[in-house]
């Protein structure tokens, strides 16, 4: 048999669960063959989605849990009450070495505690960010924190911004990626306390390519490939992305409609167009992956559908072969 990347797949989680789920992780092993993935949730339910598509049953395999955590409930007490939840039951499977990775639509709550909980921190690891690629005009950056950890201090932007380095790197392949500090100007002595506090350490540290800080306009041109922040800013940051594009993408259709010489002209650009939204699209950069755990655990937006899904678990692959868990425990060593 040959290697494969092991993705345990939260069939129960998200908006559009289980059809969308089912469908993604279909789509997935069908575009690769080195993923096996394990369909965690109601057994029946996802046998019944399963019956409408061919596949490989040999690498798409339903794993039976029988509760769901739902969206609402609060994050820790699901977590350990709800001990068969897709959620629970899909981490443990990568805390027991069943599954190389874990990926869910879910509830970003639960997500987060159970990687903590069930997962586990790498040791020495104070705080595990969520780490989210946007588009910018440059290509991809990656925002970090994007949703994790509102309150933090500076020794975890410090890590923040060292393991965003790595995954930058061995992930999406940009080499010496430059790491910027979120801030509301340029220079050293501007922002609150925790970021002049950080400036300085980030300064110091000889295993990034540290350039300083960055505001938040600036951010969509690309200056930077890593963007380091708390969570409170990172998801403000985040969503205002999110909706900014909706917003564009749904004026500028507007306009091309607006009239028989737009309608003529939107013709002549669609291919160019749709290149270029495509670039917007969330869903073409798959998940946000937890960095800092003693595995993989990929957190994907609640609304999902098939092609995020499938992206979300194809990422899983190269960060597998890169070893990046192997990395983050190799910077830590060097500290000690």
């Amino acid at each position: 048999m040959e290697e494969w990347t092991r993705v345990a797949v939260d069939a129960m989680g998200g908006d559009n669960a289980p059809h969308e789920i089912v469908k993604g992780a279909v789509e997935a092993v069908q575009a690769n063959e080195k993923i096996q993935v394990f369909l965690v949730g109601q057994e029946e339910v996802v046998k019944r989605e399963l019956a409408a598509y061919t596949y490989d049953k040999e690498r798409l395999i339903p794993v039976n849990a029988t509760e769901v955590i739902e969206t609402g409930e609060p994050p820790v007490h699901a977590i350990r009450r709800k001990k068969d939840s897709s959620i629970v039951v899909g981490e443990k499977m990568v805390r027991e070495g069943k599954a190389d990775a874990f990926v869910s639509a879910g509830s970003t709550g639960a997500v987060l505690v159970g990687g903590q909980l069930v997962v586990g921190r790498i040791r020495g690891i104070e705080r595990t960010p969520i780490a989210t690629l946007i588009p910018t005009t440059q290509g991809v950056s990656l925002l970090i924190d994007s949703g994790a950890n509102v309150d933090a201090r500076s020794s975890h932007l410090v890590q923040f911004a060292r393991m965003g380095s790595l995954y930058m790197e061995h992930v999406v392949g940009i080499s010496k990626p430059r790491v910027a500090l979120v801030n509301v100007g340029l220079e050293e002595e501007k922002g609150n306390a925790l970021v002049k506090e950080t400036y300085p350490i980030l300064k110091e540290c000889q295993d990034i390519h540290f350039i300083g800080n960055i505001e938040a306009r600036e951010i969509p041109n690309g200056y930077a490939d890593v963007i380091v922040c708390e969570a409170f800013t990172g998801n403000v940051i985040l969503k205002l992305y999110e909706g900014t594009a909706g917003a564009l993408v749904g004026m500028i259709k507007e306009s091309l409609m607006s009239s028989l010489r737009s309608k003529i002209g939107a013709l002549l650009i669609k291919p160019a167009l749709k290149k270029t939204l495509k670039k917007l699209d969330a869903s073409e950069y798959g998940g946000a992956p937890l960095l800092g755990l003693n595995g993989l655990v990929v957190k994907t937006h609640g609304s999902s559908k098939a092609k995020e899904i499938k992206n979300s678990i194809l990422q899983c692959v190269t960060f597998q072969e890169q070893r990046i868990t192997e990395k983050i425990q190799s910077i830590l060593e060097i500290d000690r």
